[in-house]
């Protein structure tokens, strides 16, 4: 393929953006190259600015479940467009899609709408922060929640102490307030809390993790972590801003069966607009301003573009009661033919699935938490997103990143991408 338009305008950004791109993961710096330029998207398909077609496996990183400029959501974004794009005021569109939003999610009272996933999970911990009035959190290697000072943390020099930064511009005073357990492992947990009594106010998860590749809960981790936090008077936290709305019509809560205290979504609640939102019971969400004490606000929150898309989208889902088994078939019968190439072809690899979300890993043993995804062979994942791009398929640009599928994908494009993991196979 040509990307030489492509290759002009990244040369042009880097002039003016900082990388040349305004996040991180699109400069293909974990692949190396040049990021491919955009110009329009329908359906399954990214159409480049040097007129290739690229089947999509990331739809904006999540929220496109049923495809690019999904007729609903397009008129539903022009027609609010029509009347104003944003007033600083409230309307009557905020309340229908919280009161859609509220009766799709299991075990949530009231919800609050922001403008990024980031911004959620931000808000979320200062939520449960002043309503347990502690400041400790958990959270997971390798789950993220966005770029807020508490999220960007490594681990420190043991399983019981606090992390450190690993961002320049995060202080010690915040890292020493988050605490760093693994993935799937209640008893890095169970240390954590030993050793920090009384002090955590909320443990925050991603309850099927998305940013190092595509990792299931194992067993009965979800349950677990419910347990210890009802057991030690801390708030669970489950970020869907990956898996709500995505996995089923009440996200993960629904799909494994468990209560999380405050929800977190994005993407996929404003249609693919910037938006993000949270969510809980009555007894937690009245602790926030003005009914409460903790301040939280935002300028454009609830902005009536993101709100008509967001009503579209989730109507739309909340009425297909066949979209999200669809979605999970599709996603079986890719792992099945991917599976088979590369296994054909003599190529280590673990494919991991929920759902509509997918990754292939490359590694021959087991991929449960970060530790495990870290050992997959970043040159042969490299060469393969490469190698699948030359056949026109865009995967995300990272060994650590899930795919998400469309319900627009046919199988069709289903047989001609396993089709091109056989060919890139060949040449790993």
């Amino acid at each position: 393929m040509i990307y030489k338009r492509s290759s002009a305008l990244f040369a042009e950004a880097e002039k003016v953006i900082p990388g040349g791109v305004n996040s991180p993961v699109r400069a293909f710096k974990g692949v190396g190259g040049t990021p491919i330029f955009v110009k329009e998207a329908k359906g399954a398909y990214l159409y480049d600015e040097d007129g290739n077609r690229l089947i999509d496996y990331i739809n904006s990183w999540g929220p496109m479940i049923l495809g690019h400029a999904h007729e609903p959501v397009v008129n539903a974004v022009v027609e609010k467009a029509k009347k104003g794009t944003s007033f600083g005021m409230p309307t009557e569109i905020e309340t229908k899609i919280a009161e859609l939003a509220v009766s799709m999610v299991p075990h949530i009272d009231k919800i609050r709408f922001v403008n990024s996933g980031t911004e959620a999970c931000m808000s979320a911990i200062r939520l449960a922060r002043g309503f347990t009035g502690k400041d400790k959190i958990i959270k997971f290697a390798g789950c993220y929640h966005g770029h807020s000072d508490s999220f960007l943390i490594q681990a420190g020099s043991g399983a019981s102490t606090f992390g450190t930064p690993n961002s320049p511009g995060v202080t010690q005073g915040t890292a020493k307030d988050t605490l760093l357990a693994n993935y799937n492992d209640i008893d890095s947990v169970a240390e954590l809390i030993g050793a920090n009594k009384k002090e955590i106010a909320c443990i925050i998860i991603e309850p099927v993790a998305g940013n190092m590749g595509c990792i299931p809960p194992k067993g009965n981790f979800l349950k677990e972590l419910r347990l210890i936090c009802d057991a030690n008077n801390i708030l669970l936290v489950f970020d869907e801003v990956m898996t709500g709305f995505r996995l089923a019509k009440g996200g993960a809560q629904e799909l494994y069966g468990i209560h999380a205290d405050i929800v977190c979504f994005g993407k996929v609640i404003g249609g693919g607009l910037p938006v993000g939102a949270f969510a809980a019971r009555n007894e937690i969400m009245n602790y926030l301003a003005p009914e409460g004490p903790v301040y939280q606000a935002g300028t454009l929150s609830g902005n009536p573009l993101a709100m008509a898309a967001g009503l579209a989208m989730l109507s739309e889902l909340n009425t297909d009661d066949k979209v999200f088994k669809r979605l999970a078939e599709k996603t079986e019968y890719l792992h099945k033919g991917m599976f088979k190439v590369l296994n054909d072809n003599g190529i280590a690899h673990t494919i991991n699935r929920v759902g509509s979300m997918i990754s292939v890993h490359f590694a021959k043993d087991e991929v449960f938490d970060f530790s495990t995804a870290a050992k997959g062979n970043n040159d042969t994942f490299k060469a393969f997103f490469h190698g699948m791009l030359s056949h026109g398929i865009y995967i995300a640009p990272s060994a650590f990143e899930t795919w998400f599928l469309t319900d627009a994908l046919t199988y069709e494009d289903l047989d001609y991408t396993i089709n091109a993991v056989h060919k890139v196979a060949k040449t790993l």
